[in-house]
């Protein structure tokens, strides 16, 4: 077949679309993206998307030769377009490098308080500029401060929204630009204003800010019915909801109502319900969980403002279903959403249960199915996992549980539902269509079967790596083919060249992957293809090595929390920030009472601030504080506690003031009454200020001051008034932290005289009970009440000896009583009283002066006292020497006489009268007195008060029922010998005090058995017991009688307490049998000593010369001439047996006998198994012990570590690590040991070798730790000896050199041809030359001279004579060195010899 006329077909297809879709091509553009033309963007993404456009498909047939032709033409027409975007690059400075330029700049505005507000800038540049925003020059972090920051880029189009706006973000604000090219800079100004009270506006005043031009009023907002601090648990459901006052009411007007978390806007959903009454506004939380936990703002904004309220809400843990289990953890989160896999992050809890959390479990589930699937095999400690293995296209909710040793815990609230999808899509799908474009665009494809192999990726990185997992991330290849890509991740071990696939199995879609299973400590390097349909590409660059363990260190302690009062029910702490902490989530706040161990927490879910107020504890408790920090690693160690704080109201500024009242008014004066304030801010009212202003019509003046100093008492008598003028008055209450807001002021009250009617004088004034510093003043309601009836009277006192200025108030507050006792008195001076009556319309004139009283105990006063007689009868007793004729005892309650004798019979003989309890309750509390008539004022009285009545009832109930008072109860001890002592003590007893000793409801009789013992004069009771047998198992009993009153205290001694006590009295007993003879103080046992030799050694007592003591070992007896015997000692009563330098050899049983006439003791000690183990382990301990610091010396291979021992045990275990991480042996790093010499070699030592190294010597137990930090100068002077030391040794190992060849001696015939060679060694090759007597020789026709190979240099004299003879030298050099191989040539003739042989003979 002819090639040029074969068809070829292909497809056009035919693009038509409207702008909108075409926009939104362009904005589904990663920012990465450069700025490119609109027809390449549609082009390039033409198959990417499915678009809505329609596609018109056309298909034609061509001949190669048409083809050809058509070829050569689009290449001549792409020629003239390259040419074409040449002029348009030159001719657009958009597409050229230039420094950024605000294209719009940022614009200043202006706020209302708690409104938000948005900067926007479009800036131009090339390469693509990056904003940051400046808040007077400070960088604003809007990841730090997420809930007041908000900052977004997108297409050149930038934003800075600030959030929540208050005074102190007025401020002027930087945009600033920078690229390579340069940087620029906008600057706006936010002011804020703020809603403020002040005088009312008149009618043709300007209107204020929150005046509302659309229906002409001022709203003014009231929030009343609050909710307050609320507390739920998880699982209920609560609300929250206040009522909203609008004024003035507008028709059809609403404001709007704004519900927020934590400064965040709630949206309504299946968690969250709003409703809005039109009055009252509610929000529900259903179901809650410790997400919810937080502080709740309801926000009412109108027209002319807004108003805000707030309160916390605290979300208790629900009861786990198993005790000591932790609770849910909270906030579970996704992030980095991909094709196949996302990362999940939550937030640990607050209570970790009776023992710390091991780790946490992620449980999976897709949306719209009811399977959970867990989703990591082993618990992960981090808060933060990667799962993987998800389905493109699908969606998913989490879990998380946390663990410890007692079992799981409760799963958490579900995460919000994530989608499994490329970033990019997600992007395309949230743009949609946005740019209208209308036109065509071809693309042809010449052979769409031909695949593309794609490229490598790039920018291979580790973006987490803990001791659990690792997780890699990439960028995709550029040339990726017209299908998608997938991935293989290849890892390679550190030290090796192999690199093995990870996931040979199934390629991942996502340009990110977890690894798990990786060896802790280790270091890998990974690496990633890209492979489709047609195969597997180039692999990309290495990561570089990257060691498997933790990053992310846990947080640092915070510092010392301190508590302050608030409320009743609340405390205040603060607390110093983490140092040096990252990714900090928060703060846990936890309490404990003073005198528990029981910790509490104040919040579930942590806090940022380093504030918290702690709400719902218990009034008056003692508590202390402590904070703990959290982030991804886990918690921190705990703050110390806090100094203990009583939970009470902390001391405030008073309340207001109430009631206040004009009592009289008289031409310029007005006499002004209050109710002191119903909240005195936890101290005491010191004093009152009272002001005053003016009033004409519906004008007011300002306030003035009417006293400098503060009142003590709530009247004022206001003074110099104008008559006939209109006065408005406020009362402000001080304490010590300050002074109250006013009180609401008076209506408007005109000074002139009244003519109200006021009560009349009290009568019958008279004092009872007068003493030295006190007196009971009585006296009866007044004969004219006034207009309205007497509410309280006021007494009044001066001495006698004072004049009418000296009167005072006896009390500040009106008295509702008809009497008052008053205290505090002079002893010895008289005063006079008068009391005043009050009713509504003020307080009326003073009653006759009672006095004057001389207060003075009149000589045979009594007081009433109380007694309680044998029988438990409570009764008041008062009596008075001083009775007359016609004298009577009468009694009174509360100053009023007694006629009901059912609560109290009186009984009178002579001059002593008895009131008796009938039946004592609290309807006696009150004040009982008792007056004798007839005598000079004989009285006196007695307050029964809650306390003293259950004190009384204590002490009558034991007098009916009288117990004989141990001060211990019975108790055991054993004696010498094994005998029993049974004890006790009582506090008192009398002489008849008899005792009866008690087994098992059967008394005992003192016998051979027993012996007992009363002593009456201690009190102390015993019993003696020589032994204990079985059948003394039982209750031990002291029943005792003393009159009346009787007495008991048992001991039940029965089961695994009876056995335990009898075995000891039984070993007590042998072991005092055992001590009458030759014994053993201590038994044997062993000691190591500082040089390492082990000795067993024991302590004797009780020997005699004769005394027996023989040594064995393994059951034979160590002989005097046996070899061991050396090595036995004894000093005084210590016997020692020195084994030296133990072995197993050495292991066995070894035993020590006393014996003689009065008995024998032995003492074994069983060196195998254990106690071979347990004297190796002292031996460690003392070998670890000794061992030095490690010291470094450096050698021409690498650098050793090394540290001196006393004693090196074949058996003792030495292990080396190198930054926390154990060394591995290799041919590179070797340990070992030399003698008494710990060592560690570094070959070859490099940069990584650095760091600290720790010797862990087994003691043991632990292990005893010696530690070098092989960096800086340590580093620098080992590693320069070392390379030092090593040059050293390649110049000499690589120096010229002479290795043999050459005699030191030749003697040769004249006539001869003589030829030497000689071996000659160095690297490099050495240069050669040869010398006759110290000059050098030259290669001509008499003297061969020869270097072959590099090794061999050889010279050659044909035909020697005697002018040869000398002293030859071969010399070889190169730059390490330079050597001589010396010889003699002696060149003789034989005629010349025997010449000499015959002159001789």
């Amino acid at each position: 077949m002819d090639t040029d006329k074969e068809v070829i077909g292909y497809v056009i297809p035919v693009f038509r679309a409207n702008h909108e879709d075409v926009r939104g091509l362009m904005e589904a553009r990663e920012e990465e993206v450069t700025e490119e033309g609109i027809h390449y963007v549609a082009m390039r993404n033409l198959f990417v998307r499915e678009a809505r456009e329609a596609v018109d498909v056309k298909v034609e047939t061509k001949t190669r030769s048409t083809h050809i032709r058509e070829s050569a033409e689009r290449m001549e027409l792409s020629k003239t377009m390259e040419e074409w975007a040449e002029f348009r690059k030159k001719m657009n400075p958009d597409s050229l490098t230039h420094r950024p330029e605000f294209i719009v700049k940022p614009r200043g505005q202006t706020v209302w308080e708690g409104g938000a507000v948005r900067l926007h800038c479009t800036v131009a540049g090339w390469p693509k500029p990056r904003i940051a925003w400046y808040k007077n020059n400070v960088l604003i972090d809007a990841k730090a401060h997420p809930e007041k920051y908000a900052i977004e880029s997108s297409f050149n189009m930038h934003s800075l929204e600030i959030k929540n706006c208050d005074f102190m973000d007025t401020a002027q604000y930087h945009a600033s630009a920078l690229n390579v090219k340069g940087e620029a800079s906008s600057v706006a100004t936010i002011v804020v204003k703020r809603f403020q009270e002040g005088e009312e506006a008149g009618p043709l005043d300007p209107k204020p800010h929150g005046f509302c031009a659309e229906h002409g009023v001022t709203f003014e907002t009231t929030i009343i019915d609050k909710f307050e601090v609320a507390f739920g648990r998880e699982g209920e459901t609560l609300s929250l909801g206040c009522t909203v006052i609008i004024y003035p009411t507008v028709k059809k007007y609403q404001p709007e109502v704004v519900w927020s978390r934590n400064s965040v806007p709630l949206k309504p959903s299946k968690w969250v319900h709003t409703h809005w009454s039109g009055q009252r506004a509610t929000l529900t939380l259903v179901h809650l969980n410790k997400e919810d936990e937080g502080m709740y703002t309801l926000r009412v904004n109108t027209k002319s403002g807004f108003d805000t309220y707030s309160a916390y809400v605290y979300v208790r843990d629900a009861d786990v279903e198993v005790e000591g289990v932790p609770v849910a953890p909270l906030d579970v989160r996704c992030h980095d959403a991909n094709k196949d896999y996302v990362v999940v992050t939550w937030k640990q809890p607050a209570v970790e249960g009776s023992s710390s959390i091991l780790g946490y479990f992620i449980d999976r589930c897709e949306v719209g199915t009811h399977h959970w699937a867990q989703c990591n095999d082993a618990p992960v400690k981090y808060a933060r996992f990667p799962v993987t293995g998800l389905v493109e296209g699908r969606s998913y909710v989490f879990r998380v549980r946390a663990t410890n040793k007692e079992g799981v815990s409760r799963p958490s609230r579900v995460s919000d539902a994530v989608v499994a999808m490329d970033p990019s899509d997600r992007a395309r799908l949230r743009a949609g269509p946005s740019a209208p474009w209308t036109g065509m665009i071809k693309f042809t494809e010449e052979d769409p079967t031909v695949g593309v192999v794609p490229g490598e990726p790039s920018d291979v990185v580790v973006t987490e790596a803990t001791k659990s997992y690792v997780v890699l991330a990439w960028k995709p290849p550029v040339q990726r083919g017209h299908e998608g890509v997938m991935y293989y991740i290849e890892k390679c071990i550190s030290g090796t060249e192999t690199w093995q696939r990870v996931n040979s199995g199934m390629p991942v879609k996502s340009p990110r992957f977890a690894l798990f299973d990786l060896a802790e400590g280790k270091s890998y390097s990974f690496r990633v293809r890209c492979c489709n349909s047609s195969g597997v590409g180039e692999a990309s660059v290495s990561t570089g090595e990257i060691t498997v363990g933790d990053k992310l260190d846990l947080p640092s302690s915070p510092g010392n929390p301190v508590a302050t009062r608030n409320t009743d029910t609340s405390v205040v702490v603060f607390w110093g920030a983490c140092k040096d902490v990252k990714y900090l989530v928060g703060y846990y706040v936890e309490y404990s009472e003073v005198g528990t161990d029981v910790w509490i927490p104040c919040n579930n879910k942590p806090v940022k601030q380093t504030r918290f107020v702690c709400h719902g504890l218990t009034t008056g408790s003692n508590c202390v504080f402590r904070v703990k920090a959290v982030n991804a690693a886990g918690y921190s160690q705990s703050s110390s506690s806090s100094e203990a704080v009583v939970v009470k109201a902390a001391i405030s500024v008073p309340g207001r003031a109430t009631g206040v009242t004009v009592l009289e008014a008289v031409k310029d004066t007005m006499m002004l009454t209050w109710t002191e304030p119903a909240s005195k801010g936890g101290a005491d009212v010191r004093g009152y200020f009272v002001d005053y202003r003016t009033v004409k019509g519906h004008v007011v003046g300002k306030w003035h001051e009417m006293n400098l100093k503060a009142l003590t008492t709530t009247s004022y008598k206001a003074e110099n008034l104008k008559e006939n003028v209109f006065y408005q008055f406020q009362v402000r209450a001080m304490n010590m932290a300050g002074v109250s807001e006013a009180s609401l002021p008076t209506s408007a009250l005109e000074c002139k005289e009244w003519t109200i009617t006021v009560a009349g004088p009290p009568v019958g004034l008279h004092v009872l009970e007068v003493r030295d510093t006190s007196a009971v003043v009585l006296w009866e309601r007044p004969a004219f009440d006034g207009r309205t009836p007497v509410n309280g009277y006021y007494l009044d006192i001066k001495e006698a000896s004072a004049g009418e200025k000296g009167w005072k108030a006896a009390h500040e507050k009106a008295n509702k009583t008809k009497y008052m006792k008053v205290t505090g008195l002079k002893p010895g001076a008289s005063y006079d009283f008068r009391v005043r009556a009050q009713n509504l319309a003020g307080v009326g004139k003073p009653s006759a002066v009672l006095g004057p009283i001389l207060v003075q105990t009149r000589p045979g006063t009594n007081e009433i006292h109380v007694d309680v007689d044998d029988d438990g009868v409570i009764s008041m007793i008062f009596e008075c020497a001083e009775m007359k004729e016609g004298s009577e005892f009468v009694w009174s309650k509360n100053y009023q006489t007694v006629t009901d004798t059912s609560r109290l019979t009186l009984v009178t003989e002579r001059g002593r009268s008895r009131a008796i309890f009938n039946s004592p309750s609290l309807e006696d509390l009150g004040t009982f007195s008792c007056v004798v008539t007839n005598t000079d004022g004989f009285s006196s009285s007695y307050t029964l008060t809650e306390e003293d009545l259950k004190r009384l009832l204590d002490i009558s109930h034991d007098h009916k029922f009288p117990v004989i008072p141990f001060k211990n109860e019975m108790a055991i001890e054993l004696l010498e010998k094994g005998r029993v002592r049974f004890w006790t003590q009582v506090e008192k007893c009398t002489s008849a005090c008899q005792v009866d000793y008690v087994f098992n409801d059967v008394i005992i009789t003192e016998e051979e058995k027993y012996t007992v013992n009363f002593d009456k004069s201690t009190g102390i009771i015993e019993m003696f017991m020589d032994s204990l047998e079985v059948s003394d198992e039982g209750t031990f009993t002291f029943d005792l009688v003393d009159g009346k009153a009787k007495g008991a205290t048992s001991l039940v001694l029965i089961g695994d307490e009876f056995r335990e006590l009898q075995k000891k009295s039984e070993f007590e007993r042998a072991e005092w049998v055992r001590k009458q003879g030759p014994h053993f103080v201590e038994y044997l046992d062993f000691t190591v000593t500082p040089e390492c030799n082990v000795l067993l050694k024991c302590k004797i007592g009780n020997v005699r010369a004769e005394t027996e003591i023989t040594w064995s070992k393994d059951n034979i007896e160590i002989a005097e001439d046996d070899e061991d015997a050396q090595k036995i000692e004894r000093k005084d009563g210590d016997l020692t047996f020195n084994i030296g330098k133990i072995s197993k050899a050495d292991a066995g049983t070894y035993q020590v006998l006393l014996r003689d006439d009065r008995g024998k003791d032995k003492s074994t000690f069983n060196l195998t198994d254990a106690g071979y183990q347990a004297v190796m382990n002292e031996l460690f301990r003392v070998i670890a012990n000794s061992s030095c610091d490690i010291k470094v010396i450096s050698t021409e291979h690498g650098i050793i570590l090394y540290s001196m021992i006393t004693y090196y045990n074949e058996e003792l275990r030495v292990g080396w690590l190198h930054k926390d991480a154990k060394i591995a042996a290799s041919e590179r790093v070797k340990s070992g040991v030399t003698g008494e010499q710990l060592w560690l070699k570094i070959n070859e030592p490099t940069e990584k070798d650095k760091g600290k190294y720790t010797m862990d010597i087994f003691d043991g137990k632990d292990g005893v730790k010696r530690v070098f930090d092989l960096t800086g100068k340590a580093w620098e002077e080992a590693f320069e000896e070392f390379q030092r030391l090593k040059a050293a040794a390649i110049a000499e190992r690589n120096r010229a050199r002479v290795v043999g060849g050459l005699p030191d001696v030749v003697a040769i015939q004249e006539g001869k041809s003589l030829n030497l060679t000689g071996n000659v060694w160095g690297e490099p090759a050495p240069e050669v030359s040869w010398t006759k007597n110290d000059r050098e020789l030259v290669c001509d026709e008499r003297y061969q001279l020869k270097f072959e190979h590099g090794k061999f240099a050889s010279i050659t004299i044909a035909a020697v004579t005697t002018a040869d003879s000398g002293k030859y030298a071969l010399l070889v050099k190169n730059k390490y060195g330079t050597e001589a191989g010396e010889f003699t040539v002696s060149v003789y003739n034989p005629d010349d010899e025997e010449n000499k042989e015959g002159k001789k003979g």
